[in-house]
Parts: structure tokens; sequence; C-alpha cells
């Protein structure tokens, strides 16, 4: 049974768990030769709903991706846009026109090389059919001079086009020009990545294969983040899934998997001293939020979000989630230059049921019920909205619990389907990579539309060359979607890991990474 606390209690508790969940990240030894061959076995919590990597916001499809497929550009490990399979690209003076110059010789896995055709393909399609194709609403046209030339023309500037494509959340990652016309979620899994697609059989496990056809850039001395020379040391890679995290431990425990996927904070300390095992956490991961659906009554009443924000506890929820979290309002890490210092605290973690049942009172409610709508995948989503619950009766609001699988509930969230009102999800790049990563996120998960105040802050935000009107503009985003609660902060998580001390070349990162790395046994 879950418990909630005093926040007396609740400081001495975030307090022990700060101390105890600092990063630990270790390192490769310089002077080790890599080994090659062998299967990494990966204890994952899920296999991916599907693989089409421009309709892919979840973690372990985007896990999955990263290694089978590239983009034009990718992230270093700063989070910084860095050429991939573009060699080099030009930006005209005005802003408007981005030109890029492809590597040649690289092919996919079918064997056939890429072309200008291939990229142009990807980027119609993108448009099309992708979530994410906000990103590319103000092309003018796309143009292929040569085969290895590809020329994108934009109708306004945009002072952060670069930055949007590089995105890691509905990526535009470079098929053949054959899958132009697939369906969404319809394409067939054929990349330029370091490994492909092999065996996968659904709710059990997949394998992504050493690609021995590989072309990996040589203009860096190795990897760094999603960009760089990556070299694949080991043959596979096999996803087993294990929704229960205690399986997930087990499996380090017994030495039947080399590295796993985030942990609840309490079970990762049970590898502690678990001889040939390493626990680790990785700051900064993620960003948990309660999603609130704004097309769907009741929530489609702005009063009645700001209600359930205002009922809300953060630290009961964290200490519920059993992660390694940290407390912070706002949208992007502190540090950051975007982010705002106390501007929109007062949006943060109220806790006060007394004045979430007086708004309620001032939007009119009337008990209609509030659909609250997690998973039995990521068990801190699940112990949350439990939590949340709770504190939401406290409030008056009448609550009904939804608990289904991931891929469901996952897929609800996207679409707007499924009746749910609130339900809670990670966001691990966009905090990270700032606003314009932030947009499609913003828009698509609370269903926000017509919102004015959005829509012109964020035509700013593109059309502002000076970093200090960007950050004007961003001020103006986040205090709209956390004041009108279309989106409820609650922490920056920490992701808590384990590896096989025979696994080296780990590097710490939002995700796990597997080129670069070997088995020592």
């Amino acid at each position: 049974m879950l418990q909630l606390y005093s926040r007396k209690m609740l400081g001495a508790l975030l307090l022990a768990t700060a101390l105890t969940s600092a990063s630990v990240a270790p390192a490769m030894a310089q002077s080790e030769t890599p080994k090659t061959g062998g299967t990494i076995t990966y204890a994952n919590n899920s296999g991916p709903g599907q693989l089409d990597p421009q309709m892919a916001a979840s973690l372990v499809e985007l896990e999955v991706l990263a290694h089978v497929y590239e983009g034009l550009v990718s992230m270093d490990e700063t989070y910084s846009a860095k050429p991939m399979l573009a060699e080099s690209y030009d930006i005209s003076d005005d802003g408007r026109t981005f030109t890029f110059h492809l590597r040649k010789g690289v092919k996919f896995h079918n064997g056939d090389e890429m072309t200008s055709a291939d990229v142009k393909a990807t980027y119609e399609r993108y448009a099309e059919v992708s979530p994410g194709k906000g990103a590319l609403a103000d092309v003018k046209e796309y143009r292929t001079p040569d085969a290895y030339t590809f020329v994108i023309e934009l109708n306004n500037l945009n002072a952060v086009f670069i930055d949007k494509l590089k995105t890691p959340v509905y990526p535009i990652y470079i098929m053949p020009a054959s899958q132009r016309n697939a369906p969404p979620r319809g394409t067939e899994v054929i990349g330029t990545g370091p490994f492909k697609l092999g065996e996968w059989v659904k709710d059990s496990h997949l394998i992504i294969e050493k690609n021995p056809d590989y072309s990996a850039r040589t203009d860096m001395g190795g990897p760094s983040g999603y960009v760089g020379k990556k070299e694949v040391f080991v043959d596979a890679v096999r996803y087993n899934f294990l929704p229960e995290a205690n399986a997930r431990v087990a499996a380090m425990q017994t030495g039947e998997a080399d590295i796993t996927t985030a942990l609840p904070l309490d079970l990762a300390k049970r590898l502690e001293g678990v001889e040939g095992v390493t626990p680790v956490t990785v700051f900064p991961y993620c960003q948990q939020y309660l999603i609130l659906h704004s097309s769907q009554a009741p929530t489609d009443n702005r009063l009645i979000r700001q209600a359930i924000r205002t009922a809300t506890d953060v630290d009961d929820l964290i200490i519920a989630s059993g992660e390694a979290a940290k407390k912070n309002f706002s949208m992007v890490y502190p540090n950051g230059e975007y982010f705002i210092g106390e501007a929109n605290a007062g949006w943060y973690d109220a806790g006060d049921p007394e004045k979430a049942k007086a708004l309620l009172k001032e939007a009119g409610y009337k008990g209609e019920e509030l659909l609250l709508q997690t998973n039995t995948n990521y068990d801190y989503m699940r112990d949350s909205l439990i939590v949340l619950g709770e504190q939401l009766k406290a409030a008056g609001m009448k609550v009904k619990l939804d608990i289904t699988d991931w891929t469901t509930n996952a897929s609800n969230m996207q679409s707007g389907k499924g009746g749910w009102n609130v339900s809670t999800t990670s966001f691990c790049s966009n905090p990270i990579l700032g606003p314009q990563q932030w947009e499609t996120m913003i828009y698509n998960f609370p269903h926000i539309q017509n919102n004015k105040p959005l829509d012109d802050a964020y035509a700013k935000f593109y059309s502002s060359l000076k970093l200090e009107d960007r950050v004007a503009a961003w001020k103006d985003i986040e205090a709209e979607v956390l004041d009108g609660a279309y989106m409820i902060k609650v922490s920056d998580r920490g992701s808590n890991r384990a590896l096989s001390n025979d696994l080296k070349g780990f590097r710490p990162y939002n995700i796990n990474l597997f080129w670069g790395m070997w088995l020592d046994r």
C-alpha cells in the first residue's frame, strides 16, 4: 500500500535520496583494447509498439531506432547539433536556405546507396504523416541539384532550424525513397545505422545485429552522443522485455542480463554490493509531467485544470514514484540559457486542496468524473497517478483510475483517444534541447488547439536572431503551459541503471547507446 508522507518527513527523505543518487559513470579504461563478438543482453521494460521513426516518441521505440537509423544532423554528447549523414551544411545569410552536402558511399541495410532522392522522399513523408511535422511547416521548397546535395528553402527566417532537425523524438531519420508512400507505422525497417533489425518477437524480445557494411564517419576520434565515429564490437544486442522491475533486477543478479533500462530507486539499491554488477545513476535524464487532456471534458475547462495543478503535492508524487528525482519548477534545467529563474515557481507544487476546491467552485464543477490513465510497465507512472488520485479526491474531485499497458497508454496520449483526462509521462530530450524541441510535445500531448498566446510566442521565438528575444518568448511559452495547466511539472528524474562489470565502454547518456561497447569475457 502506498503511503502519503508529511512534508516534514519528506524533507529528510528527499535529502537522503539526493545524497544516495549521485551520478556514477564507470569510466572506460583507455588502455583496454575492445574485444569483438558476443551478444549484449539488455533487460528492458517493454518492447516497441512500432518502428516507424517518423511516428516514434516512446523511449522504448526511440532507443532501438537510434541504432538502426541516422539523420542528416544529430546530437553530440553536449546535445549540440552536428552533421551525421551530411558531410557538412551551409546556411544562407538570410537564414532561409540550408544546403546539405551528403556523405558519399553511405549504404542502407538493403545495400542501396543513400542519395538526395532518399533524403527528399524522407522529408516529404515526414511533413505529411509525422506528429512532429510542425518542424517542417514553413518549408517553401526541397531541391536536389545532384545526388549528393539536398537543399531546404524556408518561407521565413528560422533562427533555430538546424536545432529542430536534430530532434531524437519523432526523429527525421533518413529512409529509402521506397518508403515514401508507406502508411503511418507501416514502414520497412531499413536505415543506415551501425545496427540493423534482426529477430523481433513482440512481447518477448528484439535483436539488433551488427551492420557489416556500416559507413562510419572518420572525422572524429570516436562516438559523441548520437554522432561521431560509431564502431560496433559486438555481434548483436538482445532486448529482453521484462515489464516487472524485479525481474530486471533478478536478471542482473543471476548474470542473465548485461545492462538494464531504468530501475526504481529502491530496487536499484538491491544491486549495491552484488558481485560483478555496478549500479549507475544518470543525470540529467528526463522530466516527469502530468498531462491534462485539454480537448476532453471536463479538463477542457482551464479552471478545472488549474484546480488539479493546485491540488498536486509534488513531494508525495516523488516519494510514490520511487525515483531518484530533484524538484525543479521549470521545463528546462537550471543554468541553461533558457532557464528563467523563479518567475514561474508560483505554478509549482501548491499542494493546497482548499484552494483547489475554490477553483472547482468557480469553474462550475459538478462532480464530473476524471479518468486517470496509466500503465503496468512503468512503476513510477502507475504509483504517481495512484497517489495523485487520492490528492484529487481530497480536493473534492471524482476520480477513476484506468491502468492499461504502456503501448496503449502512450498511443492514447498521442492520439487523444481513450477517454482520459490525466496521464503522466516523462520527456527526456526536450528539457535538454530547449524550446524548439518542446513545441511538438506542448501542442500534441495535451492536445492544445487554437491557443493564440502560444502561437504568437512561438512565432516570436523562431523569428528572433537575438538570444535575449528568444528567451523572452520562451518565458511566455512556459508561463502559458504551466499557468494554463496543460502540463503539470513533477520533477527532474535521474535514470537508475545497472551494468555487468564485463560490459565495457558504457557512456552515460539519456539512452543506452551500444556502439562502442564490448564484452570482456
